[in-house]
């Protein structure tokens, strides 16, 4: 092992900016298949099951699938380094992708459904991978390197929704269901991705953190998985951050998943359902870089507020927007943005105020309560649109703005010095 003596500033800092370049690298290939099953999940549920209500699982199992996942990932990096915990994530996923094409193909909405589920590893991976960009960052860098990563993911995931064509048509030429073609697309870039994981990031970035953190961290201990709840019960700003990701996620996967099915169920063509996410998906990753800027040098908490007050009126526009498609597409960017104020903040919330030992812990447990979240809004968004339509689920999914809002105009937000954990 290399002490952190042996470890110059120069030399640190060239090995985060190739953490950045290989992640940012990945992000692109995995966003492609990412992006191009999104677009897709909730009609093929719909498809397959025959029922608007159980395409809203489509999401839930992606989200659920995230969380379960999160927290062995987060373990294997703990013990293991990121190199490999996002190898093996990516790995997940691409089998994830194929047993959806399976269970299409077999026209079973359970086996489909499994399917998600394991996909979401997708999602856990991801949201790992904006972590990892962190583990060499400056303190008052934290949140560019967090965004630039986020970032990234915006060329595949944009370009993805727009496959649904070309994927029926591979789809055809492979004999599957048609809405089963972007997830060969998925499966695909996921195994690119983890290949060039597990060949690219070197050196580990966690690991390096681990050698090279100050000498009063020292004797402490690495921190386990379940530390991470004791950790964010005293740390006040780390549990605003994990409640600002947690509800911005929920709203956004509530009011994003059933509006597919509430385009296509008003005569919207796959086109313009496509174009509308791939917008969307802009909207949350296209100016990541921006956030990241507000939220290093203007400040956390103000960007989680507009955030927060960007998710509100995104609410507000998609529920009143009827039968309008333009209407409906600007209140899907605005979610999109609000998303990505609130998540980029609240996530360089989370990695600067622990130390490098407690963060996979607690890195782990907010993308478990994030996933849960948007797990939750998916299964309720469902029922919500089938009882009340769609609407009344962004007026509901707009209540989750209000517990970040509390925390930060009560200053849980604020950190001690940069870098060091907060007890």
């Amino acid at each position: 092992m290399v002490s952190g003596t042996e470890l110059s500033s120069s030399r640190v800092a060239g090995i985060q900016r190739r953490t950045v370049g290989v992640l940012s690298g990945a992000q692109v290939i995995g966003g492609l298949g990412a992006g191009a099953a999104l677009s897709v999940g909730a009609l093929l549920v719909k498809d397959v099951s025959g029922s608007s209500a159980w395409a809203g699982l489509a999401t839930t199992m992606l989200t659920l699938g995230a969380a379960v996942l999160a927290l062995p990932l987060a373990a294997l990096a703990g013990a293991r380094g990121r190199r490999t915990s996002l190898a093996t994530g990516w790995l997940v996923a691409a089998v994830g992708a194929v047993i959806v094409v399976a269970g299409a193909q077999a026209d079973s909405t359970w086996i489909l459904l499994a399917g998600l589920f394991v996909l979401g590893a997708n999602s856990a991976t991801n949201f790992q991978s904006r972590y990892a960009a962190t583990d060499l960052a400056e303190p008052r860098h934290v949140g560019r390197a967090l965004a630039l990563v986020v970032w990234a993911t915006t060329v595949g995931s944009v370009v993805g929704p727009n496959l649904t064509a070309v994927g029926a048509r591979t789809a055809r030429a492979l004999g599957i269901p048609d809405l089963a073609g972007p997830f060969v697309y998925a499966a695909v870039g996921f195994a690119l991705t983890a290949t060039l994981m597990a060949v690219a990031l070197v050196p580990d970035p966690l690991r390096i953190a681990k050698q090279i953190r100050p000498p009063a961290d020292l004797e402490r201990p690495r921190a386990r998985m379940r530390d991470a709840w004791p950790l964010l019960r005293t740390n006040a700003a780390a549990r605003t951050g994990v409640v600002t990701v947690t509800g911005a996620h929920a709203l956004m996967v509530a009011v994003m998943a059933m509006t597919p099915v509430h385009m296509a169920d008003h005569g919207a063509s796959l086109n313009i359902i496509g174009l509308t996410i791939s917008l969307h998906i802009a909207g949350m990753f296209a100016l990541a870089p921006v956030m990241g800027l507000l939220a290093d040098r203007w400040g956390r908490g103000r960007t989680i507020v507009l955030g927060q007050a960007t998710l509100l009126l995104a609410a507000l526009v998609a529920g009143t927007s009827a039968r309008s498609e333009p209407r409906i597409i600007v209140g899907l960017v605005l979610l999109g943005l609000g998303w990505s104020a609130s998540t980029i903040a609240g996530s360089s919330l989370v990695a600067q105020a622990v130390a490098p030992d407690a963060r996979p812990a607690v890195q782990g447990a907010s993308d478990l309560m994030m996933n849960l979240g948007g797990a939750l809004g998916g299964l309720l968004a469902g029922v919500v649109v089938t009882l009340w339509g769609f609407g009344p689920l962004n007026l509901v999914a707009a209540l989750l703005t209000v517990p970040a809002i509390r925390m930060v105009m009560a200053g849980r937000h604020r950190v001690a010095p940069p870098g060091r954990l907060v007890t």
